[in-house]
């Protein structure tokens, strides 16, 4: 099967010209070189972004996804390509509505039309593994409901299967492969896949965030009803908004895009570091903003999440490179494991002082994201760093952010906006703030143990005189048997000697 997969993968390639590419943009490498040889230059009617596009398209979910967060890129992409990947984000043509209504209707077990007063055959929104459809409740709420593809789950598992051998072969064919850890990379984004083939998992998610976000001046989520969601269905409450990435029709609604800038970075650092649980699917296609100024979060099937150690070691990172205290950034690196224990400090914040010095003070436009991530590469190879397989999506997260950024607000500073809030977080975290909130967390589990404190005390007085009498007894017990012991020996020594005696006449 995989190597059907994989047949299939080469022949779209080449039906969609995507090999001549390659001999326009890699024809300096060995790879470039053998593509020249083995297959003829041609010609196509159609431009090289769409024929991209169609080609990810006809590949799949994890392609499409895969060209998603690519459009997201524009700076490292040429405009022709990131305006036709850009249409991956909502316009994956749909599958049929006929399909819909069966699906729907072996998840209820009844008809759609017994479900819903009303239900829009035509989908609003298909992506790369469901599409959405505006409903009416019986109660004449209005919903959209997202429906996962049918049979979306064996080509997922052919493409992660794929993936996989991939990895595999990296592993064992590059120098830098095991460091890299691309199977572990694989096994992390397939977690995440699977959590997108179940609707339910997806519900929750979008609960969850919603509660994060009650209440809040930033971000809306929307309500999930639970009633009618289902694994294969999810019905939530029908937002709406305008698309992120229709930047003149927000001018023309008054919306100020700056500040709209600047509180998507806020949502990102609140979501990473205050509550370590965040949207990891955050490209324009999944964002609306109300007429009101507020984001609007759609399509909640792959999330993030970060322990606190994790955030910790991320903010104090972050800190440090704002304060440019890149000696800091190194022993972070070192005691965290991220690099080996006997790299020297020195040598490496010399390294990262390199690559980072020059992005500071610069408007987010004028900022290569591409060289720098380049250049940190090379340093990585350098310092034998490891990739660190958890955070992978949190670095996807980013990516999008600094896309969306660039967007809305070329002259956005990412890091002056992020500093404030990174820094009130670390006071909280570490100053008298995070002393008293210990205090108040704690408080509960210390009203009830208090009372219990002499009975707790008597019982390990009294435990600790049980092991001291048990570990006296064991040693009286151990030198018992070696005096049993030197005494077995000294009897066999002497009855030798008498038996010695008896026997001399007889010598």
């Amino acid at each position: 099967m995989r190597l059907f997969r994989l047949a299939k993968i080469i022949t779209v390639s080449l039906r969609f010209g995507l090999d001549q590419m390659i001999r326009e943009h890699a024809a300096n490498t060995r790879f470039g070189e053998w593509v020249h040889r083995l297959l003829p230059a041609r010609q196509f009617a159609a431009p090289r972004g769409e024929r991209l596009r169609l080609a990810l398209e006809s590949l799949g979910p994890i392609f499409v996804k895969f060209g998603q967060m690519l459009s997201t890129r524009r700076d490292l992409l040429p405009l022709d390509i990131a305006d036709e990947l850009a249409l991956l984000q909502d316009r994956v043509p749909p599958f049929p509505s006929h399909q819909v209504l069966e699906v729907l209707a072996a998840e209820y077990g009844q008809p759609v039309s017994e479900v819903f007063k009303h239900f829009e055959p035509e989908p609003v929104a298909s992506a790369s593994v469901a599409q959405v459809h505006f409903a009416v409740l019986p109660d004449g709420t209005e919903v959209a409901v997202k429906v996962l593809r049918p049979g979306i789950e064996p080509v997922i598992a052919h493409d992660v299967a794929l993936l996989d051998t991939a990895a595999f072969l990296i592993e064992k064919l590059w120098a830098d492969g095991r460091r890299l850890k691309p199977r572990e990379v694989v096994q992390e984004f397939a977690r995440h896949l699977e959590d997108e083939l179940d609707m339910m998992r997806e519900a929750s998610n979008c609960s969850q965030l919603r509660r994060n976000f009650k209440d809040s001046s930033l971000l809306q989520v929307p309500e999930v009803y639970w009633d009618f969601c289902a694994q294969r269905a999810l019905v939530m409450q029908r937002m709406v908004g305008t698309p992120v990435s229709r930047t003149d029709a927000l001018r023309a609604q008054g919306v100020d895009l700056k500040a709209l800038s600047r509180a998507g970075v806020e949502i990102f650092f609140t979501q990473v570091f205050r509550d370590g649980y965040f949207h990891a699917d955050m490209h324009p296609g999944n964002i609306l903003v109300a007429a009101n100024g507020q984001y609007v979060a759609l399509d909640f099937g792959i999330m993030g999440t970060l322990t606190d150690r994790d955030k910790a070691y991320l903010a104090q990172n972050f800190l440090a490179f704002f304060q440019r205290d890149y000696k800091r950034v190194a022993q972070a690196h070192i005691d965290a494991g991220w690099v080996p224990a006997h790299t020297r400090v020195d040598e490496f914040e010399t390294a990262i002082r390199a690559v980072c010095e020059p992005i500071f003070d610069r408007p987010l436009k004028d900022i290569s994201f591409g060289k720098t991530l380049l250049r940190l590469f090379q340093t990585a190879r350098r310092f034998e760093m490891e990739v660190q397989p958890q955070l992978v999506m949190l670095q996807k997260t980013l990516l999008n952010i600094e896309g969306l950024g660039r967007q809305l607000d070329p002259e956005l500073d990412l890091w002056q906006t992020a500093k404030p809030f990174l820094e009130k977080w670390m006071s909280e975290q570490i100053g008298w703030r995070a002393f008293i909130r210990h205090l108040k967390d704690e408080a509960p589990n210390w009203a009830a143990t208090l009372p219990q404190l002499p009975r707790l005390l008597h019982r390990a007085l009294a435990s600790d005189a049980e092991e001291r009498a048990a570990a006296r007894h064991a040693e009286l017990m151990a030198l018992q048997q070696r005096r049993n012991r030197w005494l077995i020996a000294l009897s066999v020594m002497l009855a030798g000697l008498v038996l010695l005696d008896l026997l001399k006449p007889y010598l």
